[in-house]
């Protein structure tokens, strides 16, 4: 007698080993973020002053005792030793945990983001510009040409290697991106021109629309904070602030959803 005919359920892959192995990297990714973090944070403060990056060896600043391993743990030295030196008790910026953990979590989110692709090596090199740029503009006010020059031929290559549209896009992107904040920095001089070579780099990655949707991020984060710092009196009217944390975060945010974002917005005009 002839079986009646039973719809195929749908293939799907449940399989143990690919959930560990997927938590696995999760891990392994944000462990080597903040092993990485650690030298971002060298880059960031020793570069812009003209000092090496290997030598000397990471000392406190207080009494000057050379760093060993149990220091120099991510994160975990800082909290352990409850935010001071262990050698003379004095208390350490919390800058270093901060941007340790900081580029630990979002190399994390670049691979939750992107998986194992060529877009998750963009984003994790995009990342890493970001950071060290953030630290060394928070610190000094100043983007190292060094830092720019050492990224740009990578994300460049990278860029145009896995690209997800046509190469004019992220051409023109990049002239947006250097051009809108240069015509500030001419008309205010309130930029300087590492905010503009930042900029001209993020634009030749994000392409012509992301470019424009993290430029208005990073004004609407900038006014946002900076409001807020005034009227918390932490800084003064006028005040000279650091744009170049904003133009990162911004372009992170932009690289990660800008697709959705300006997908999102045009669906609510249309």
């Amino acid at each position: 007698m002839e079986q009646p005919f039973r719809p195929q359920r749908p293939f799907r892959i449940n399989n143990p080993l690919l959930h560990f192995m997927t938590i696995f990297i999760a891990i392994y990714i944000t462990i080597v973020g903040l092993l990485f973090g650690s030298f971002f944070n060298v880059v960031g403060l020793r570069v812009p002053v003209g000092e090496s990056i290997v030598h000397p060896p990471s000392r406190c600043s207080n009494c000057n005792t050379r760093l060993g391993a149990k220091d120099m743990v991510p994160v975990f030295s800082y909290l352990f030793s409850k935010g001071k030196c262990r050698h003379c008790g004095v208390k350490v910026s919390p800058i270093y945990p901060l941007f340790e953990a900081a580029t630990g979590l979002l190399f994390l989110w670049t691979f939750l983001r992107f998986g194992l692709s060529g877009a998750a090596v963009i984003g994790l090199m995009l990342v890493s510009l970001c950071v060290i740029v953030t630290v060394a503009d928070l610190k000094y006010m100043l983007i190292p040409n060094k830092v720019l020059l050492f990224f740009a031929p990578i994300l460049i290559v990278l860029r145009f290697v896995f690209m997800e549209a046509p190469w004019w896009h992220y051409v023109l992107g990049g002239a947006l991106g250097g051009g809108i904040i240069l015509l500030i920095a001419l008309l205010t001089k309130g930029m300087g021109m590492g905010d503009v070579k930042l900029f001209a780099l993020c634009g030749i990655v994000l392409g012509i629309g992301p470019t424009l949707l993290a430029f208005m991020l990073a004004c609407a984060l900038g006014s946002i904070v900076g409001g807020l710092l005034i009227l918390l009196k932490i800084v003064q009217r006028r005040q000279p602030v650091p744009f170049g944390p904003w133009l990162a975060l911004a372009t992170l945010i932009a690289y990660g959803y800008g697709t959705q974002i300006i997908g999102g917005y045009l669906s609510l005009i249309g």
